[in-house]
């Protein structure tokens, strides 16, 4: 038998996940935010709580149904125990979120932007509606009576239905009409402002007609949430297969899984609700009611439609990232790092330095390879082209390509084909591992000695989240972190995970090991030892013990966790020396830092690692010690004012919940701060680590570019 878990300062994941969300909506709430942006919280709100359903809830169904008891090693719990706690927790969740959209659309219509119902529509309105619907809308529409010659169809993962009761020929049945996913969300009146109807509204207006001759008894609007936790390694491959080919059948799955979730909006008839549940095998507490409309997705067209003016008192002021004063501007940006470490923090700097070292290297023809390790890309990506120009340009250029970067499978598909019939090297994550590490390489031969450049970054490649996500990103030339890096590719090749390394931390094996060991420091100082980690997450078992241990060594631990934290402070005698706060604002915060000891002695990391259990045992993670005085200097500036933060941190308390900073501590915004700091430049008298030999002409070229 199984020794039973400590959860004397432990929580359980999910449900300190949904106090995430519940942050999320918070947003929403505050009236420092403006109206629009505010109405976005409440869709990101939205848009969480369906992937927690597909995910998370999916993977607990199905460890629910395996006859082997499992319990959860920070609750205590069964997965059937989990799943019913998250079932009493989100109905009231789904009210805050309708009272929130009420409230803010009330408001939005004082300002002309107005989500209309055919009721209210004047003659003139209806005619531009009615015609729309007849000349683009019914000719699509495939509408459904069931009985016993058309039985209840598939409903596709997320997709939006109208579901209706009908009397036909005396006989109660039911009927179905899809909403077109190939059509616009809403549809807009031809005057001022912003006035707009649902797709969804106006089907049911017309409902009466699609369905001619019966007569209605009842409607609502419904949406199935499918279990979309594909474990590739989990299926079985064909003979001959290849990963990309294989992934497809994958990505084709997810819509048909299981249902774990049915939300209903609009009539709340007994005698629909319990057919649903029967054909989708739900009880009824896996069916969610809401006022407001069931997908929200629909808001982030709204800010184009509005007028200048009404742009400037809505939304957030328009927000252009800076160009680094850390580096020259137009100055080519390789032989930069050559002289001094690089770090940019994203979205407050451009991503765009990055970019131009790798187009820089495309055409320098000291540039033997570019090596790097992609989870996801933007739809049209600089980078991928970048990076099949160099290969294109003769150099090796090898892309570590992870394909199961969940819900952006078919983009880096497309992306892995498109830069492999441009001459890059293509290879992929080993089986039951993903690969999360943001790493690239660059290797130059200057004279004939190796010289490395290498970037570690806390973010994805992607240049569309850079504008959104607050990340991290360095580039160095110190020879020991390169040297590191060009064996963690040569492992990667060969799927050694098992790297020993001089300055790097990498999981699966080493990365928490040496936290832990770190951490050990700490605590041989006792009340000296100071530790902070900057994550998104904590659920690592081990590494939340290990900072209790800390916190009992009189260790200060502070802890900056966006999302889940499943280690509760302040529990006497146990984590009374943690603090754990989280930040929700205008940007998602997304970099990863972790700091041992205090100031000029700490070590400083930045990773690609949360201290969570997929990071630590089944991914391959990077952490990369930031090591020049400059960039030190910088990220400790940047933890201070995370440190700092009155107006957007919530503290983690005893109890679970989490509440504003209090007392006389200045108003303070981080997110904002950032946005208009100014960062001392480097010291000029750094020493040269390396010596540029690009030509004069092609320096001149790419300063132009």
């Amino acid at each position: 038998m199984s020794k039973l878990p400590d959860t004397r300062y432990t929580q359980d994941r999910e449900l300190s996940w949904l106090k995430f969300n519940q942050r999320v909506l918070d947003e929403a709430r505050d009236d420092t935010v403006p109206l629009m942006e505010r109405l976005k919280f409440a869709a990101i709100f939205t848009s969480n709580l369906d992937e927690f359903f597909m995910i998370r809830v999916g993977s607990l169904t199905d460890m629910a149904m395996v006859k082997d008891e499992h319990l959860d090693n920070k609750s205590g719990k069964t997965p059937h125990q989990q799943l019913q706690a998250i079932f009493r927790a989100v109905p009231a969740l789904y009210k805050q979120r309708d009272k929130v959209v009420e409230q803010l659309e009330g408001r939005l219509r004082s300002c002309n932007v107005c989500r209309l119902t055919m009721e209210e529509l004047d003659g003139k309105a209806r005619k531009q509606v009615d015609r729309w619907f007849h000349d683009q809308v019914r000719p699509i529409l495939s509408p459904l009576v069931l009985d016993i010659h058309h039985p209840f169809p598939h409903l596709p993962n997320k997709a939006l239905s109208l579901f209706l009761g009908l009397r036909k020929n005396g006989t109660d049945t039911y009927g179905l009409l899809p909403v077109p996913g190939s059509l616009p969300p809403f549809f807009q009146l031809e005057e001022r402002g912003v006035r707009y109807l649902l797709l969804e509204d106006i089907l049911s207006w017309y409902a009466g007609e699609i369905f001619d001759q019966i007569t209605l008894t009842g409607r609502c609007g419904v949406s199935v949430t499918r279990n979309a936790d594909i474990r590739p390694e989990d299926e079985a491959y064909d003979v001959d297969e290849d990963f990309r080919a294989h992934m497809r059948k994958i990505i084709k799955k997810r819509s048909r899984l299981s249902p774990v979730r049915l939300e209903v909006q609009g009539d709340k008839e007994d005698k629909l609700t319990p057919f649903l549940c029967e054909k989708l095998s739900l009880s009824r507490s896996q069916v969610f009611s809401t006022k407001a409309p069931i997908s929200l997705k629909y808001v982030f067209s709204l800010e184009a439609l509005l007028p200048p003016e009404s742009a400037a008192s809505l939304c957030y002021p328009p927000y252009s990232p800076r160009f680094p004063a850390c580096l020259e501007p137009g100055a080519p940006v390789l032989p930069q790092i050559l002289r001094h470490d690089v770090l940019l923090f994203y979205p407050f700097e451009q991503m765009d330095p990055f970019l131009r070292l790798i187009r820089e290297a495309s055409f320098d023809p000291q540039v033997a390879s570019i090596k790097i390790t992609i989870y996801r890309l933007a739809d049209r990506a600089k980078l991928a082209e970048y990076l099949s120009a160099a290969a294109e340009n003769g150099k090796d250029v090898t892309v570590l390509m992870e394909l199961r970067a969940r819900f952006d499978e078919q983009n880096n598909i497309r992306w892995a084909e498109r830069m492999e019939e441009a001459g890059c090297t293509v290879i992929y994550g080993s089986e039951g591992i993903k690969v999360h590490s943001k790493i690239c390489l660059i290797t130059r031969l200057d004279r004939g000695k190796v010289q490395y450049i290498t970037q570690v970054g806390t973010g994805n490649y992607n240049e569309k989240t850079a504008k959104m996500y607050t990340d991290l990103c360095l580039m160095t030339a110190d020879p020991a972190i390169g040297g590191d890096a060009a064996l963690f590719f040569q492992n990667m090749a060969v799927g050694n995970f098992d790297g020993d390394y001089q300055r790097l931390l990498a999981s699966p094996f080493g990365l928490r090991d040496k936290v832990e060991q770190l951490i050990d420091r700490e605590i041989a100082k006792g009340k000296d030892g100071y530790l902070f980690f900057k994550l998104n997450s904590l659920t690592d078992r081990r590494l939340i013990d290990k900072l209790a241990q800390a916190s009992q060594a009189g260790v200060e631990v502070v802890m900056n966790i966006r999302g889940i934290c499943c280690l509760v402070p302040g529990i006497e005698g146990l984590t009374d020396h943690i603090t754990v706060f989280s930040i929700v604002g205008r940007y998602l915060e997304h970099s990863r830092i972790y700091q041992f000891g205090r100031r000029e002695d700490a070590q400083l990391y930045i990773s690609s690692a949360d201290f969570m259990t997929r990071n630590t045992e089944r991914r391959v993670e990077i952490a990369c010690p930031v090591l020049d005085p400059w960039a030190r200097r910088r990220l400790m500036g940047i933890i201070s004012h995370l440190l700092a933060d009155t107006q957007k941190a919530r503290v983690l308390r005893p109890d679970g919940s989490y509440v504003s900073r209090t007392g006389t501590l200045p108003r303070h915004n981080c997110q904002e701060y950032f946005q208009t700091e100014s960062v001392p430049v480097p010291a000029p008298s750094q020493p040269q680590r390396g010596r540029s030999i690009l030509p004069q002409r092609l320096r001149r070229l790419l300063s132009k570019q």
